[in-house]
């Protein structure tokens, strides 16, 4: 009977928790609708040679006997100074600037970006690098060609442009990485899919079964071809395969225009292939994870990651508290009834 009461009563405080999430849920999102402006953003930069030094350190500190890792500061120190005064004042050293795109069906990581290279593009010089960490399956042909637009921004500034890919930049992610005069990819990265994709379901015959009539009224002889509701017709699906053709010749001349050296027709498939396959056809100009190629730029560049950060609207930080709130108390009501269950 005690375990029942007990199961019972984490059963009541976790009800009522929930309820009362959605009630602040509900209020927020219906004040914020009421309300709802452009969200301000900032930019954050992160000096990553400093950030990789204390991790240097730290592991130092850890491993190495006492006078050992002492003697190694006072030489670095020593170095550090040499340095300073052997090199001019006026010669400032040049400049990696890591931007992070990740993207989903809508490219929505874009509005970001663009924040992020405007902000670069306004201090990089002609000697200063830009590396993209890219991680993209591809989406939407208008979105994806925004976001190339964006790169391309960098390359008409006379920057370098760099990119890495740790992951995949398949579809409208390669049409992005491939603006770069570099691309660079891990082992078991994938890469490709250079084609086009349209598929929806189609639910005419469902409708006649239920007796339920659709009307589509259009002006213009291709303002809709295929319909998820209505009967298609062959017209229908061939105009919507021209369209389709239409859109990867557009793909392939893209990538074309900016790697004259790939054999289109090879790549131009739809397939993907693995980073070793991708350098082989010429998709990618070298294989290395973008960790590597950070770490090789620390002794030459100073390495700074930019990003583009939104502030959080106060309904935003109050759904943030109330979830935080909620876990803890989930989490001490099942403690609670755990530590008082007999076995």
């Amino acid at each position: 009977m005690e375990y029942l009461y007990e199961y019972g009563l984490f059963l009541a405080q976790a009800m009522t928790l929930v309820v009362a999430i959605l009630v602040v849920i509900g209020l927020s999102m219906a004040m914020g609708a009421r309300g709802r402006g452009t969200p301000e953003g900032h930019i954050e930069v992160r000096k990553l040679n400093e950030r990789y030094r204390v991790f240097r350190e730290f592991m130092e500190s850890e491993i190495l006997p006492e006078k050992e890792f002492k003697s190694r500061r006072k030489q670095e120190k020593k170095d550090s100074k040499s340095e300073k005064d052997e090199k001019p004042e006026e010669q400032a050293a040049s400049r990696l600037y890591v931007l992070n795109f990740d993207g989903d069906i809508k490219a929505s990581a874009v509005d970001d970006l663009r924040e992020e290279i405007s902000a670069v593009l306004g201090v990089a010089g002609e000697s200063d690098q830009v590396l993209v960490r890219l991680e993209s399956g591809g989406g939407m042909v208008h979105s994806y060609g925004l976001a190339s637009s964006q790169l391309q921004r960098i390359r008409d500034a006379g920057v370098g442009l760099v990119i890495a890919v740790d992951k995949v930049a398949a579809s409208g992610g390669y049409m992005m990485a491939c603006v770069a005069e570099r691309i660079l990819a891990a082992p078991f990265a994938v890469i490709g899919s250079i084609g086009v994709l349209a598929q929806l379901p189609n639910f005419h015959r469902l409708l006649q079964k239920a007796n339920v009539d659709f009307e589509q009224h259009t002006a213009g002889e291709y303002k809709r071809t295929v319909t998820m509701f209505g009967e298609n017709t062959d017209e229908d699906r061939a105009k919507l395969q021209q369209d389709l053709e239409d859109t990867h010749q557009l793909f392939k001349q893209f990538v074309s225009e900016h790697r004259p050296e790939l054999d289109i027709a090879a790549v131009a498939t739809g397939e993907v292939w693995y980073g070793q396959q991708a350098l082989d056809k010429g998709l990618v100009d070298e294989l290395i994870t973008s960790d590597s190629f950070i770490q090789a730029q620390l002794q030459q560049r100073d390495v700074y990651e930019v990003r583009h950060v939104l502030k959080k609207s106060w309904q935003e930080k109050l759904g943030m508290a109330a979830e935080g709130t909620a876990e803890r108390a989930l989490m001490k009501a099942w403690q609670t009834l755990t530590s008082r269950r007999p076995f």
